[in-house]
């Protein structure tokens, strides 16, 4: 009786490992068969509404029209961004959304922290709750809304502010016409709105960290000032490192409908940004690639600042987002 001595071939065991491969792949999809239920619909919210679109990026490359379609409108490289760089207002509207952002990256970016460590100190659980609601609460509330309140507080004629210091024989002051108060009224908004929604993944971070650590500060007579800045603060120090680094990935993103309700034409100077360009000549003026240019210009100015940041964080000692 004759034994076979052949040996499998390359391509039968590459069959026999992909087949392997694949029925393992399947055994494990079934198991977790929940779980990638449950991740589904986020699954198909950024396929449908962030990975599609993508193909309207190749509008800013076009000379867009709309009754030629996509593949009827003239090619033009890079002349819109070339157009964009050129402009006359490019550097106000840089130097407006910038520092913009850079006046939210220093007084309202500290504040959901402070807030989250000030509420983890709370120790009431009702009590707690209850200023958890009312902070988050403002966050609800639309743009519109917050816009017609600050317009109700601080302008010259009703505002609550002005009839005050009219009742005290002090002259009205006009906060919403003036260019100085803009970019602290944007900032004032965007802490009253968002910091307490900001406080929640942070306080998520402060619940996993350890409770014997705190037992042994107590033991070793740690006030609640040291137990913070010695056991909370650097355990939520990732968490702050993540959310610093997606920060800087907006920094060429403003809020489009806070600035477009907050902006008159006496405060344009230092209110005109990005997005409200690309509004005005995308949509009330048909310009569709300019438009989109924008947009992808804006998106290479968040790339450099987020990889820059990765980069020193990493230099630093600390653990960047990839």
């Amino acid at each position: 009786m004759k034994h076979s001595t052949e040996v499998p071939s390359v391509a039968s065991m590459s069959g026999i490992l992909s087949r392997y491969s694949s029925s393992r792949l399947w055994r494990q999809i079934i198991k977790g068969r929940y779980i990638y239920l449950l991740a589904m619909p986020g699954f198909l919210f950024l396929f449908l509404f962030k990975f599609v679109p993508m193909w309207g990026l190749l509008l800013a490359f076009q000379e867009y029209n709309p009754f030629k379609g996509l593949m009827g409108s003239q090619w033009v490289g890079l002349k819109h961004f070339t157009d964009l760089l050129n402009d006359a207002n490019f550097y106000r509207m840089l130097r407006n959304t910038l520092l913009i952002n850079l006046f939210g990256l220093i007084f309202y970016f500290p504040i959901p922290i402070f807030l989250a460590l000030m509420v983890n100190e709370v120790r009431h659980e009702f009590f707690k709750k209850i200023n958890q609601s009312i902070v988050y609460m403002p966050h609800f509330l639309s743009w519109v809304i917050i816009a017609s309140m600050t317009f109700f507080i601080l302008s010259t004629d009703i505002g609550i502010v002005n009839k005050l210091f009219t009742s005290f024989g002090i002259a009205p002051i006009p906060f919403l016409t003036q260019s100085q108060f803009f970019w602290g009224l944007i900032t004032g908004q965007t802490i009253w709105k968002e910091a307490g929604w900001g406080t929640i993944i942070f306080l998520a971070a402060i619940a996993g960290v350890d409770p014997q650590r705190y037992e042994a500060a107590v033991v070793d007579g740690a006030s609640r000032f040291r137990q913070i800045w010695h056991i909370t603060l650097p355990a939520i120090r990732p968490t702050i490192v993540v959310l610093l680094i997606l920060r800087l990935g907006h920094m060429a993103d403003v809020g489009f409908e806070q600035i477009l309700l907050m902006m008159n034409p006496l405060v344009r100077e230092v209110g005109e940004v990005f997005d409200t360009y690309a509004y005005t000549q995308g949509i009330l003026r048909g310009k569709f690639s300019i438009g989109v240019s924008i947009g992808l210009f804006k998106g290479l100015v968040g790339l450099v600042f987020v990889v820059s940041a990765n980069y020193i964080v990493k230099k630093l000692g600390y653990e960047g987002i990839y």
